[in-house]
């Protein structure tokens, strides 16, 4: 099987919600997604999607990724698409870094694969672990009062694990979290989620202020460094979200004992195969993660379903469900919520269907 051409496809996903909005006043009201189709000689075809949150969160931002596809693409015109390792290669040969113009390509290559071998994606990174995939809810940055009325509504919903936008004022912040925390249960998992936008200091003062609750910490700063020295010198659990972007940063911080959990997000490693490395290697160190993306659509979800399911429960801290944030469906298939929870498509592949309504017509061509 030869890969005969890659199309490239440019589509808006609006929020059902409006805006997303996290640390430094960061927000986003229309996500850039971009989406890829590789089609081969041997008729089937197989597509991929990355949606940076922004130009601000990670170096990362929606033209970057067409640009960089662009760069690749004619790599890659010839080759195998089911052999993922050496598409690997030749793109970590033809440009240096930019993982996430590389992300998109990877996940079209699992697709065709799981097609021609007639298997789910998750059944190809490991088998499936149990019936579902319990999700978290990202709480965008607003008034506490707001917080804890969208945490309520979520809950009723089926969600059971929240991750609140915070990173702002530390009084502010210290009340968000409080006013969350005062609508949940036992059972609820809380996240404070600072996305690098704390100074140390700050992040000393929330931590210490809200010690006497059941939260975990994440990302409080910019730098690894700084977040380590928090870490340090509070008694909470700990998340490294930001300063996860490869196995030799997840080594350096397991030898530091930097955090207790990560969050794996698909396209910032490079694709499904870089991920599903990090993914084993944490399942060998005891590492729980929180599978995930930087954002997306369907098909994102979709592979975030296929790698979460894949992973044995117990070092699945949690995942997310990108498409129900959005108002437009970019495929059909893909995992839908369901009382908090969505489950890995058992059909061929990615198990999704391109809805050509919404993708449009390709804004780059590379191939016949």
């Amino acid at each position: 099987m030869r890969i005969t051409s890659i199309k490239v496809y440019q589509v808006k996903l609006p929020l059902h919600e409006g805006r997303y909005a996290w640390a430094d006043g960061k927000y986003v009201d229309v996500f850039d997604s971009t989406v890829l189709q590789i089609q081969t000689d041997a008729g089937i075809d197989g597509f991929g999607e990355v949606c940076p949150l922004g130009p601000f969160y990670l170096p990362a931002f929606g033209p970057g990724a067409r640009a960089g596809i662009g760069e690749l693409a004619p790599h890659l015109l010839g080759q195998d698409p089911c052999q993922i390792s050496k598409i690997n290669h030749i793109m970590d040969v033809a440009l240096l870094g930019h993982p996430y113009a590389k992300s998109a390509i990877d996940m079209a290559c699992w697709d065709v694969t799981g097609q021609a071998l007639e298997q789910p994606v998750c059944r190809l990174l490991g088998g499936r672990f149990g019936e579902e995939v319990e999700l978290y809810r990202a709480i965008s940055q607003r008034p506490a009062d707001e917080m804890a009325g969208s945490v309520a509504a979520y809950r009723s919903q089926g969600y059971r694990k929240f991750q609140l936008k915070v990173g702002g004022r530390a009084q502010d912040d210290i009340a968000r979290i409080r006013a969350v925390a005062g609508v949940l249960q036992e059972e609820d998992t809380l996240i404070a989620d600072a996305n690098t936008g704390w100074l140390a200091a700050d992040a000393l003062r929330v931590a210490n202020a809200v010690s006497d609750l059941d939260i975990y910490i994440e990302q409080p700063c910019r730098s690894y460094e700084r977040c380590l020295s928090v870490r340090e010198r509070i008694r909470l659990p700990f998340i490294l979200d930001e300063s996860i972007d490869g196995l030799e940063m997840l080594l350096r911080a397991h030898s530091d004992r930097a955090m207790d959990v990560i969050n794996l997000k698909i396209s910032k490693v490079g694709g499904i195969t870089k991920a599903r490395q990090i993914r084993d290697l944490c399942v060998s160190l005891g590492i729980p993660m929180t599978i995930e993306d930087s954002w997306g659509g369907d098909i994102v979800t979709a592979a975030i379903a296929h790698l979460a399911h894949s992973t044995p429960e117990a070092y699945r801290f949690s995942s997310t469900d990108f498409n129900s944030y959005v108002t437009v469906c970019n495929a059909s298939g893909a995992p839908q919520r369901e009382r908090g929870v969505m489950r890995a498509s058992d059909q061929p592949g990615l198990g999704i269907t391109p809805n050509w309504g919404v993708i449009g017509n390709p804004v780059a061509v590379y191939g016949s």
